[in-house]
């Protein structure tokens, strides 16, 4: 699906940190949902770091606040069964998610679901670090025609620059978690509020 094809239909801005846990579920069925639906979605990879810092915190908060960090990982072990997906807690959390994040700022329609949904998976589902250049290597076979050379284009100055921009327009908007729909400037915060959004957009 190209540009073009995207802004002629109805659409969901997705964004999404690699780091995070209900991101997982939401970046593996958004696609399906959306397209059941007749609506389209718009990939928006952005990152929580400077958010949270705002916050005034240095860590998680699932790992600052331990009761809430135990809840949320039986939880989404609950959410993953539910939806049929594979599930293993990392053994390190967070991971650092930006070099993944730069590719997805850089990736085209035509491949950023399948690396997005692989690399929720590798971190999520295989315990594997997504900060490892031959993992993200990995998550690109097949999708493009030189995974390591589309790995170093991510590097590129402008990409930093499109992912920087992209967690300033996150915070313009008033995100604080992910994953989080915008819909028209309306956000809908959780895997658990995705079909409402694509329901929004639909109304609209």
């Amino acid at each position: 699906m190209g540009p073009a094809t995207v802004q002629a239909m109805v659409a969901v801005e997705f964004w999404f940190e690699f780091a995070s846990t209900y991101s997982y579920p939401a970046a593996v069925r958004i696609g399906e949902v959306a397209r059941a639906a007749g609506c389209a979605v718009v990939w928006r990879p952005f990152l929580l770091g400077p958010i949270f810092k705002q916050q005034g915190w240095e860590d998680s908060p699932f790992n600052l606040y331990p009761a809430k960090g135990r809840y949320m990982w039986r939880d989404l072990e609950r959410v993953c069964a539910k939806a049929d997906l594979p599930f293993v807690r990392p053994s390190v959390f967070p991971r650092n998610g930006l070099r993944a994040a730069r590719v997805a700022t850089a990736a085209s329609d035509d491949w950023i679901e399948a690396f997005v949904g692989r690399v929720y998976r590798a971190n999520f589902a295989e315990d594997r670090d997504i900060s490892d250049p031959d993992v993200l290597t990995s998550c690109l076979e097949g999708l493009v025609p030189q995974p390591r050379r589309t790995l170093e284009e991510a590097g590129d100055h402008a990409v930093k620059q499109r992912l920087r921009g992209a967690t300033e327009a996150a915070i313009g908007l008033g995100i604080f978690g992910a994953p989080t729909c915008v819909v028209h400037g309306e956000l809908f915060w959780g895997n658990d509020r995705i079909e409402a959004a694509i329901e929004a957009a639909r109304s609209r």
